[in-house]
């Protein structure tokens, strides 16, 4: 384990001569009636790594995104890839990617922030206290978080506060502890990452809940919405983008309201080739824009 860090380190000292590479940041203007963060070159692929049937390795990736006309990728892992870090952040930058955000936590990706050869979003699931009031339940939220809080800012990240369900995946509970961390701890750098397919019970009252959470949106990403009732464990929980009941409206809102920041699609189909099924949400988000219009 020791010598796989120390491979990393070396990897990372070596890649510091390499200039940074970093993508412009998404303008909220409008072409054609399409929002530039809705285009597939500002898109985010997001859960395309440990759910790759392909179980592609990063050159393979960084090909597979590039084919598609996308841009930037949300990196999720699992043990195995631990190893594979240094490779995947080369690949990425020689194929012209921006590694947008990481997954929960690893010391083996520092070097790489403070290498400068990365700048990610980081993304943790926001925790769900079961006791106290909702004032003591958003500050213990809050509280758990402040490692990642400080670490986060040392290395001047933005940390996303992500929806996975439980009291920590409700918007006006994500919002609250935005708002805590922001007031208690200086923390502007924190926000949310909203995820339609853990958004589900949310559709309803998607409109209300994207006006709370605009402000603090660090990204959003998309799916197609079943109704609640049919989502059972994972059946119809991830569906392409365009063959749900509900992701026309809410992404129609998301454009009226004017949420203009990064916007991603995902994979996340264990069965599927990431590449088809983000071809998918691809061609199924074309299509809903232009009935949007």
């Amino acid at each position: 384990m020791k010598q796989s860090f120390a491979a990393l380190v070396v990897a990372c000292i070596l890649f510091t001569i390499t200039p940074i590479f970093f993508i412009e940041p998404v303008a909220a203007a409008e072409t054609d009636g399409v929002p530039d963060s809705l285009r597939p070159t500002n898109l985010v692929a997001w859960c395309i790594v440990p759910f790759d049937a392909r179980n592609r390795t990063p050159a393979e990736r960084a090909e597979m995104i590039k084919r598609l006309g996308m841009r930037r990728v949300a990196y999720d892992w699992r043990a195995q890839h631990v190893e594979s870090f240094p490779e995947e952040v080369k690949q990425y930058r020689e194929h012209g990617i921006e590694f947008f955000a990481f997954w929960s936590w690893h010391d083996a990706i520092e070097p790489f922030i403070r290498g400068g050869q990365i700048r990610p979003q980081i993304w943790i699931t926001l925790r769900s206290p079961s006791e106290g009031s909702q004032h003591e339940m958003v500050a213990l939220a809050a509280e758990s978080m402040l490692p990642m809080v400080l670490k986060t800012r040392q290395l001047g990240l933005k940390l996303g506060l992500y929806n996975h369900g439980g009291w920590g995946g409700q918007p006006d509970n994500l919002v609250a502890v935005c708002e805590h961390l922001r007031e208690h701890h200086d923390a502007d750098h924190v926000g949310i990452v909203y995820n339609f397919h853990h958004g589900h019970e949310h559709i309803d009252g998607f409109s209300k809940a994207l006006e709370q959470m605009l402000p603090y949106l660090l990204c959003l990403n998309l799916n197609g919405m079943a109704d609640p009732d049919s989502v059972d464990g994972h059946t119809n929980k991830i569906l392409p983008i365009g063959s749900g009941k509900h992701e026309r409206a809410m992404i129609a809102q998301v454009i009226r309201q004017g949420y203009g920041g990064p916007i991603g699609i995902l994979d996340h189909r264990n069965e599927m080739d990431a590449e088809e099924s983000l071809r998918q949400n691809l061609e199924g988000l074309a299509a809903l824009l232009k009935t949007i219009q």
